[in-house]
């Protein structure tokens, strides 16, 4: 019996035995290591330094060689050196803020009601069929439609004014009242603007960066935009849905459902500098889009200039 148990012992002890494995430390040599370190670095930059001599040696050889002198280039087997990159090639990290304490304070304020109100009603309304959510969505998105005309005709796009004015025509008939997207299908994507974009267009400046309340980021040309846009809307009164206990209801459905719709979520990468990257990254989009803007009027006007001096045969102003 004895023996019978040493037996089991045994085979318990090398099963143990064949899993466990002991690893061996390093030594602890911390100036050794920052030696090599340091070894290591400086005959990096060494190579470095000879490979970019040797890199314009090839180029200086080949600049005063015939063919290189004939062609003003090297050669292709040459290796071709780019500038180095600046401080002065990256884009400002600076934000004209000059709200920052109240906008901070806004901020947090929508971070509290979007966690106690705002997700929770976002969360029950996804649990709606997708069908009934598409279609309000798609509701919603043709009432905005009308705005988008009236902008496309202010920024002078009218091309786009017309295919505004085509999806809401389209969706409001054959999409029964806008719950569904058929003007998509016919080949007319959406494409939504406002009096931000309007604004932007004609050269205005985003300028200072503003939190507003329950809208989130902004800046005060968006927020004018924004007013502009539901004056509109409670100007034009379609059907009668932005006056009354109507537009109430249909308001909160509306941010509701846009809510639903956007994935961001407050404080959720636990960076202690959220409020500055929101910032810098809402500015910084806004800037590249009046640059977009701005860049297409900037085509427009050299392609008419082109085409009425084509049609004289001189160069205007002469």
């Amino acid at each position: 019996m004895r023996f019978v148990l040493g037996l089991g012992i045994l085979a318990i002890v090398q099963g143990c035995a064949s899993q466990v494995s002991i690893r061996s430390l390093p030594p602890e040599h911390p100036a050794a290591e920052n030696a090599a370190a340091v070894e290591s670095a400086a005959a990096f930059a060494a190579a470095t330094k000879a490979n970019g001599a040797e890199t314009e040696a090839d180029a200086a050889e080949t600049k005063g060689s015939p063919a290189g002198s004939e062609t003003g280039r090297a050669s292709p087997g040459a290796s071709e050196t780019l500038p180095p990159v600046t401080p002065e090639d990256a884009p400002s990290m600076y934000t004209y803020d000059p709200w920052e304490r109240i906008n901070r304070f806004t901020y947090r304020f929508n971070a509290r009601f979007d966690e106690a109100v705002f997700l929770r009603a976002a969360n029950a309304y996804r649990r709606v069929p997708s069908p009934i959510r598409s279609g309000v969505h798609n509701f919603f998105g043709n009432l905005s439609e009308v705005d988008s005309v009236i902008n496309y005709a202010l920024q002078w796009r009218l091309t786009l004014a017309g295919r505004s004015l085509g999806r809401f025509v389209i969706n409001s008939t054959i999409g029964i009242g806008g719950l569904f997207d058929t003007a998509a299908r016919l080949k007319l994507p959406g494409a939504p603007t406002g009096l931000s974009s309007t604004l932007a267009k004609w050269g205005m400046h985003p300028g200072p960066y503003l939190v507003i309340p329950l809208l989130g980021p902004s800046t005060l040309r968006d927020g004018l935009g924004f007013l502009g846009d539901y004056g509109t809307s409670y100007g034009i009164n379609i059907a009668g849905l932005y006056r009354g206990n109507v537009s109430w209801a249909l308001g909160t459905v509306n941010a509701v459902d846009q809510r639903s719709n956007v994935n961001f979520r407050y404080y959720s990468t636990g960076s202690p500098f959220e409020y500055e990257n929101i910032r810098f990254l809402y500015v910084r989009k806004r800037l590249i889009e009046d640059e977009g803007l701005r860049a297409k009027l900037s085509r427009r006007r050299a392609r008419s200039t082109t085409q009425q001096e084509n049609a004289v045969g001189e160069p205007a102003g002469q």
